[in-house]
């Protein structure tokens, strides 16, 4: 009798088993790039307001019994949007796990940084022109890929208008949109707090004040030699490296080129890259490249 008891509680345990909705694997996977993401935030110095998000998302994403991908199908990006915890830019790095099993912002903050790779997942782009949107298209990212089709100078070998509209198609589906974006205008932090980040950055990279990465492009040697420092300013994020572009070790300007990356909660990633300028009226000062119109108009005033 006790065998037969012992036999029954297995079987009672098993079916309360089965009846408990289980996490699906893809979302426990989502999961743990986001926890990566947090917890790579908190290793390079983040002051833990964008690290504790992305905390609260992996665990929104571990407590649904739905899959992700199912509800982008169904809903598209707003869809994400509408959960817990999970706002624009966040569900615009869901999306891209989802569609593509890269992150972009994860790969920069381990180092491994590899856009042409990202770009040769969209129909209508081959190895050759994926190359060329990463070194001579200066774009990392889908996000960036899109808005430079539509609105930016995209001046690229072998990507003619045919091409264009075929990839600008394809990135909508990515990105989970029902079509292409509807407006050029992206909010961008002023020139002036670019600047302030720009000079904190180089700063505190000159006293070794900051974390370092070893970034994978151009680094045959592995060597941890890349500055990285997160900070929040005036309700923007900002993320700023030096520039390692084919074209910034061409020129030797990897200890000059900052690439800043800014984000808003509500708004997708933007990025823009402060230089020394070497001719012109504004020659040996620091300026937001595509900006500098905007810059000498403003500190002509002042």
């Amino acid at each position: 009798m006790k065998a037969m008891g012992a036999a029954v509680d297995e079987d009672t345990t098993e079916k309360l088993q089965a009846s408990v909705p289980t996490v699906p694997d893809l979302n426990l996977g989502v999961a743990t790039k986001l926890r990566e993401y947090a917890d790579l935030l908190v290793q390079q110095g983040e002051g833990g307001f964008r690290s504790r998000a992305y905390y609260k998302a992996a665990d929104v994403t571990t407590a649904l019994k739905r899959p992700l991908n199912e509800i982008l199908t169904e809903q598209g990006r707003m869809g994400l949007v509408a959960l817990p915890g999970i706002g624009y830019g966040i569900a615009a790095a869901i999306i891209e796990i989802l569609t593509s099993g890269h992150w972009n912002q994860l790969a920069r903050l381990r180092g491994d940084l590899a856009p042409e790779i990202l770009f040769r997942t969209i129909p209508g782009i081959g190895p050759k022109l994926a190359d060329r949107l990463a070194d001579e298209g200066h774009v990392e990212s889908l996000e960036d890929l899109e808005y430079a089709l539509h609105f930016g100078d995209l001046a690229v070998k072998g990507i003619g208008e045919r091409r264009k509209r075929m990839i600008a198609s394809a990135l909508a589906e990515r990105l989970g949109r029902p079509t292409v974006i509807a407006s050029g205008q992206r909010t961008a932090p002023s020139v002036s707090l670019l600047l302030n980040v720009d000079r904190m950055y180089r700063e505190k990279a000159a006293v070794d004040q900051l974390p370092k990465i070893a970034p994978r492009r151009f680094n045959p040697k592995a060597e941890t030699w890349l500055p990285i420092m997160h900070i929040r300013r005036n309700g923007w994020y900002f993320t700023a490296l030096y520039s390692n572009s084919r074209l910034a070790h061409e020129l030797n300007k990897t200890h000059d080129w900052v690439v800043i990356h800014y984000q808003r909660d509500s708004e997708p990633e933007g990025r823009c890259t402060v230089v020394t300028e070497t001719h012109g009226p504004m020659a040996g000062r620091r300026i937001v490249r595509g900006r500098e119109a905007e810059q000498e108009e403003k500190e002509s005033q002042t």
